[in-house]
């Protein structure tokens, strides 16, 4: 299978999956649940979209100014707004095309600073390697503060009970599923590709060893600390986002750190799923709030909310910047002459 093949079936198969969360998302919409939606949206504080509009742009900057970090590590230099712009181009081009998105912005920054496109591809691989692990950070913290969490997810996904051996059984039957349907898809990979345990133990390793290489990288930057506060700060932005949409409706305002954590898991996960995180994002956050006692209609239109600030965000953004580069970079280079 060449390449462009390969990309184009990854592309049918994660729109198709967005498609798919969005019409999970919306089939149990009926007019009792559309004017319960009318209700919260009337009674909403539409002004808050303001400071979500900002927080989200801001993290898009604060992302720009850490990969200008690793930039730098390399020896080269990069201006803020070239940065900030490639920043959302390539967000813009990953809501059609996922992964394209990383690509471009690369390809946007190397035309304008004279950097190496390879080297600035190694750059994003080391950040993909840093906010993974970050991740991983944020889900212990948001299971850490909410031990029963994953008790009402396999209640609520997999309609388990609680009390007694047979909850405990049902968990572990669960378990053994995915477990066995996890190992079924590996062994069909491992089939299609050729591959033994030696090249997937090889894999693992491989995978293992960029992450360890990851988190050494950090520590010989010349700003290690402000890469670190960068981080802190990127995802702390992306946490205020949703805490702050809690205050909107009238319904959601009761959330607080615990929820927030737990849609910023759940909404990073979706954004992944599909092209742009349409469908999924709206649908992770839509079955979150519902563990919470969210009536289902409000937790549907809180989650394409969300998701709609998101999209708007980088659309605005991505085609401003789109139109503001060449322009920039014109006027920058006649001041220099």
């Amino acid at each position: 299978m060449n390449k462009r093949l390969r990309t184009i079936l990854q592309y049918i198969i994660f729109l198709g999956l967005g498609i798919l969360f969005a019409w999970l998302s919306l089939k149990n919409l009926d007019q009792e649940k559309l004017a319960k939606i009318k209700t919260a949206f009337a009674n909403a504080r539409h002004w808050l979209i303001i400071p979500v509009f900002v927080i989200l742009f801001l993290s898009h900057y604060v992302r720009a100014m850490r990969w200008r970090l690793l930039i730098g590590s390399l020896g080269y230099s990069s201006s803020k707004m070239n940065a900030f712009f490639a920043v959302m181009i390539g967000y813009l081009v990953n809501q059609g095309v996922p992964r394209l998105g990383e690509v471009m912005k690369c390809t946007v920054l190397s035309r304008y600073e004279k950097i190496p496109v390879d080297k600035l591809i190694g750059t994003i691989i080391l950040e993909r390697i840093i906010d993974a692990l970050t991740l991983l950070l944020i889900f212990g913290i948001t299971l850490a503060i909410q031990p029963d969490l994953y008790s009402r997810i396999m209640d609520t996904f997999f309609h388990t009970k609680q009390s007694g051996s047979t909850g405990s059984a049902s968990y572990s039957w669960i378990m053994l599923l995915v477990l066995a349907l996890g190992l079924i898809a590996l062994l069909i990979w491992m089939f299609i590709r050729k591959k033994t345990p030696g090249d997937v133990w090889a894999i693992i390793k491989n995978i293992g060893w960029r992450m360890a290489e990851g988190v050494g990288a950090i520590r010989h930057l010349k700003k290690k600390w402000s890469f670190i506060f960068l981080t802190i700060a990127l995802w702390t932005l992306y946490f205020l986002g949703g805490y702050i949409g809690f205050m909107a409706f009238r319904e959601t305002e009761i959330y607080g750190i615990r929820e927030a954590f737990t849609i910023l898991s759940a909404g990073s996960i979706g954004m992944v799923a599909s092209p742009g995180g349409i469908g999924a994002y709206a649908f992770m956050i839509e079955k979150t709030m519902m563990l919470y006692g969210l009536n289902e209609a409000i937790a549907t239109a809180f989650g394409w909310i969300l998701w709609l600030a998101t999209t708007a965000v980088i659309v605005f953004g991505g085609i401003i910047s789109f139109v503001a580069i060449p322009f920039y970079n014109k006027k920058r280079n006649l001041e220099k002459s």
